[in-house]
């Protein structure tokens, strides 16, 4: 993750594709530029670029040896983000997109460099002051209903995804993805916690209350604050799409902790500590900005936490199934035991299902 200058770039740049594209594109920027990896692993690696003045931006590509172009799709990234540039989201200006394999053996797009912390850990958490904490708080839930009541056809992304039957699309994908899961593992999961729900959340699907932009992953880790505990950039668009919003607010409710609570993962944002505001706070606020009916939250925060098992279940299926190498049983063990808290969670949290 270190530094590197023009002809020594971290893995993924390469440094004369890039800085001649740079020459071209961004003609603020001096020469040479350094390179440094910020965040990298089976998700878009994004590098921060520095020139010789000081002047930053950020460059998102694809994970080294992605095939798939859909699954990481940098266009799609910087259609979203551009169009919301001109919004009260906060998102980072963009400074231009690359489709051209030869330039850095993937597509990448460049953005300006926003100066703020991500609060991903208790140490992170407390680093602020309680003050920061609950600015924070209300920070994120007043973004995210700026997200749902942006205009999608009037910014030009009325196109982004189908707008209809967001939930039900959404059940038949992370269901599908469950049983090719369970089917990984020698004598299946174990899990029929995830069958039963699926049927219910099936079975009870909400009216859409409008078409909405929808993050997907919307937390406090995916967003980036400001001095004051304000979020300066929300990050991380690569699975938003169009759709229910209020499958965000019932996934924040999923991974939001109040201090009577385990985080549903271990590495889930420390909302616990004193100041943060509580999961019913959030909800009120969202309501007081929002003109949407939250009655049926419950639905929505047990639809989050089927999701989240879904998901997990497919990370512990590769490891179990030994599809991720040799790695150590407690490793293992570990996936497991979040599974099967989450699978529990989701039995408790569907009983509030209307």
């Amino acid at each position: 993750m270190g530094t590197a200058t023009e002809g020594t770039a971290p893995d993924g740049i390469d440094a004369d594709g890039v800085g001649a594209w740079f020459a071209d594109h961004v003609p603020a920027a001096g020469s040479p530029l350094e390179y440094r990896l910020i965040a990298g692993g089976h998700s878009n690696l994004t590098y921060s670029v520095t020139d010789p003045s000081g002047a930053r931006w950020v460059l998102r590509r694809p994970p080294l040896g992605q095939v798939l172009a859909t699954a990481h799709d940098m266009g799609r990234e910087h259609r979203i983000i551009s169009a919301l540039g001109p919004t009260a989201v906060p998102v980072p200006s963009t400074a231009g997109l690359c489709t051209d394999d030869g330039v850095n053996g993937a597509p990448f797009y460049v953005m300006d460099f926003v100066d703020g912390r991500v609060v991903r850990s208790h140490a992170d958490a407390e680093s602020l002051d309680p003050d920061q904490r609950r600015r924070a708080g209300e920070s994120l839930v007043d973004v995210m209903a700026e997200i749902h009541g942006v205009d999608v056809d009037a910014v030009g992304l009325g196109d982004l995804g189908r707008k209809g039957d967001y939930v039900a699309r959404q059940l038949k994908r992370w269901y599908g993805q469950f049983r090719a899961s369970d089917e990984q593992v020698p004598g299946g999961l174990g899990l029929p916690a995830v069958d039963q729900v699926h049927d219910r959340l099936a079975a009870s699907i909400p009216e859409q209350q409008g078409a909405a932009i929808v993050h997907g992953d919307y937390r406090l880790d995916n967003c980036m604050l400001g001095d004051d505990g304000s979020v300066v950039a929300v990050l991380d668009w690569e699975i938003c799409t169009l759709g229910d919003p209020l499958a965000d607010v019932g996934l924040l409710w999923v991974y939001w902790s109040d201090p009577d609570e385990d985080a549903v993962l271990p590495q889930a944002s420390p909302t616990a500590l004193a100041g943060f505001p509580r999961k019913r706070e959030l909800i009120d606020r969202y309501a007081a900005g929002s003109d949407r009916d939250l009655s049926r939250l419950p639905y929505y925060v047990a639809f989050g936490y089927w999701k989240l098992t879904c998901i997990i279940a497919g990370v512990y299926a590769r490891y179990a199934g030994g599809a991720m190498g040799s790695v150590p049983e407690e490793q293992v063990l570990g996936f497991r035991h979040m599974l099967d808290s989450l699978a529990t969670q989701t039995e408790v949290a569907a009983e509030g299902i209307g």
